[in-house]
């Protein structure tokens, strides 16, 4: 197989580190690397197969040749420089929250709507395709299985999201506030409005007019989008939580059919990218430590709700900076290299 020239956007960030190294892991065909990164990062090394690859800054004109871009420097310059990319030629996979509600734009978990990249590739597509936020890619891969087989009617989701989902300063303000009340230091909370050691924030983002969080409607909202069922009812309420890694969520679902939770866990077990973890009688079920460095979503404790008719309560558990954002992105590259080859130049 032929091999791709591959710009990572952002590569000196958080996510941009974790999609170089999954490229490595699951060896994606690539035949030369372009770390980009601002002027800040220029120069700085980053290995990639065992190779010390140079990062270099993030222009316009940085993209002649390459045939995939994937993108994690924040939506401002994503809207900045993912179009420079797509008419340089190179299909972009972008992770921020630029194109995600954007009709023309696919937004693809691969395991559940990998069809719709069609959309970006198809003569005279964008060539961009968004990457879901991470709360939602967890919850739709678990989603999408139990949908086919008893048809969802409706999804309450509250999360408790780790700081990485704040990328690197989130992950510094936790250690450095953690020491501080250790030793009896004095904490100044500087990328969350409040402490977040020893506490939980019930706000991700900010404030929309309807009451909910940005984080919340991005949930709502690209739920929805991936499924295909733009008039789902769902309800989310988003919190963060002082952990480093991995992203947790209870839902509670109803669906149209009945469903037991013998059948979802059949129908969950048989799922692509999911990890069923369930036998509460032996303390078994989904947990951060055990989904850190995890590609598949893990899913327990699932069981009747027994206040309401057809639905079922269960609990996710997903590495948000894998599949959550960098596995996924390498998984749609993976998917446009299997179904839409030609348009990466490939035949």
């Amino acid at each position: 197989m032929r091999k791709l020239k591959v710009a990572i956007v952002g590569a000196t960030g958080v996510v941009g580190r974790e999609m170089i190294k999954v490229l490595e892991e699951r060896e994606f065909p690539v035949g030369e690397l372009v770390p980009l990164a601002s002027e800040r990062s220029e120069g700085q090394k980053i290995e990639f197969r065992g190779e010390d690859v140079t990062v270099r800054r993030l222009t316009p004109d940085s993209f002649a040749g390459v045939e995939i871009a994937l993108f994690s420097p924040g939506a401002t310059v994503s809207r900045e420089f993912a179009p420079h990319a797509a008419r340089a030629g190179a299909v972009v996979i972008d992770n921020s929250s630029a194109f995600r509600m954007e009709a023309d734009c696919p937004l693809v978990v691969p395991e559940v709507n990998a069809g719709d990249l069609l959309l970006a590739v198809k003569p005279g597509g964008r060539r961009i395709v968004a990457n879901p936020n991470c709360s939602t890619i967890q919850l739709v891969v678990v989603l999408k299985p139990l949908h086919d087989a008893a048809t969802l009617t409706r999804v309450i989701v509250s999360t408790y999201q780790s700081v990485s989902g704040a990328g690197q300063k989130g992950i510094d303000e936790l250690e450095t506030q953690s020491r501080a009340l250790f030793s009896l230091g004095e904490i100044t909370p500087s990328k969350f409005a409040h402490r977040i050691a020893f506490n939980l924030l019930p706000e991700i983002g900010p404030a929309t007019a309807n009451g909910y969080t940005e984080e919340e409607m991005k949930m709502t909202n690209e739920t929805r989008k991936i499924l295909g069922l733009p008039d789902l009812p769902v309800a989310a309420t988003c919190v963060r939580v002082p952990i480093f890694y991995c992203h947790s969520e209870a839902a509670n679902l109803t669906f149209k059919d009945p469903l037991t939770p013998a059948r979802a866990r059949e129908l969950l077990k048989a799922a692509p990218g999911v990890k069923v973890v369930d036998d509460l009688a032996q303390h078994i079920y989904p947990m951060p430590m055990l989904a850190v460095g995890d590609n598949d979503t893990h899913v327990g404790r699932i069981r009747t709700d027994i206040s309401q008719p057809n639905s079922l309560v269960l609990f996710v558990v997903s590495d948000n900076l894998r599949k959550g954002a960098a596995t996924n992105a390498v998984q749609i590259a993976e998917a446009l290299l299997q179904q839409h080859a030609s348009a990466l130049g490939m035949h």
